[in-house]
């Protein structure tokens, strides 16, 4: 699994980033966060993605905003054309940078107001999605100065959209949070790399530096909850995406994501999914 905290690429022509992301194969389970705002249009491409404790279908045409500091990730389970690559677009713009360039500007208010709804995540409609796919696909050909203008043009457009609706119950930090991600980028690296082995609170508490009250604190503030329900949204995500991505016995992938009883996991499954583990593999594994 790759570390959990995203080094974004940086690029001396341009003050934001950018992938074009083609993937044969599949697009594979990476649970990750940074400090961007993205926005990740998904093409020729079926599965499901993780946003915060968000899990839902994805299919081709997707488009998405994740606030900063939101974990997330996408796994693919089938192509539309299987001669055609899994395609991610993916514009990231940093949320300082951004407020810099709508602060000034009345007519960026619905944008700021758009931003400000995305520290949950946000899924855009079909149709508002469909009305900027050609823009974001031809975004990646032009010029720096005319890619920064079909940005806020784009961001314009999605800014309209009445249907979009926010995806984790939870944001991924408040607004009012002054004081650095270093010590909770630690600690979240850790959980990341060791959730399916006990993580005790004292462990946690010794990497972020603090005492374990003061780590409930800002583990609490970073990311609206608590760190036992955090570890179980990220070890029944891991769960989902090897149900619906591959045939592992269940039993097998309970004790891979950390589970020693298999009745402690079919229980917290279902809390989080609302149904057992072989009713969602039936209904998100391909037959």
């Amino acid at each position: 699994m790759r570390p959990y905290l995203e080094i974004l690429p940086r690029h001396a022509d341009s003050s934001w980033s950018m992938l074009n992301r083609r993937l044969d194969d599949a697009i594979p389970f990476q649970w990750h966060h940074h400090p961007e705002f993205e926005l990740t249009l998904t093409l020729n491409s079926i599965g499901q993605r993780f946003i915060g404790d968000h899990t839902g279908e994805y299919e081709d045409g997707d488009l998405v905003l994740v606030g900063p500091n939101l974990p997330h990730t996408w796994v693919s389970r089938a192509k539309y054309n299987e001669a055609n690559p899994h395609v991610a677009l993916v514009l990231w713009f940093h949320p300082d940078w951004i407020q810099k360039m709508t602060s000034g500007a009345v007519e960026l208010r619905p944008v700021e107001a758009m931003l400000a709804r995305a520290d949950r995540g946000l899924h855009f409609s079909k149709e508002a999605a469909a009305a900027v796919r050609n823009n974001i696909e031809a975004i990646f050909t032009k010029p720096p100065a005319e890619r920064l203008l079909s940005l806020f043009g784009i961001l314009g457009a999605l800014a309209g959209d009445r249907q979009a609706s926010a995806l984790a119950s939870t944001p991924g930090q408040s607004r009012e949070l002054q004081e650095s991600r270093e010590r909770i980028d630690r600690v979240l690296t850790h959980l990341h790399l060791h959730y399916a082995r006990t993580v005790a609170l004292e462990e946690l508490a010794d990497i972020a530096a603090l005492s374990v009250s003061g780590l409930h604190r800002l583990f609490r503030r970073h990311t609206g909850t608590t760190v036992s329900d955090y570890l179980i949204r990220m070890r029944i995500g891991d769960a989902c995406a090897r149900l619906s991505a591959t045939a592992q016995p269940i039993g097998h992938i309970a004790d891979a994501v950390g589970y020693a009883s298999l009745a402690n996991f079919n229980r917290q499954f279902r809390t989080q999914t609302g149904m057992t583990p072989r009713e969602y593999r039936n209904v998100f594994r391909p037959a």
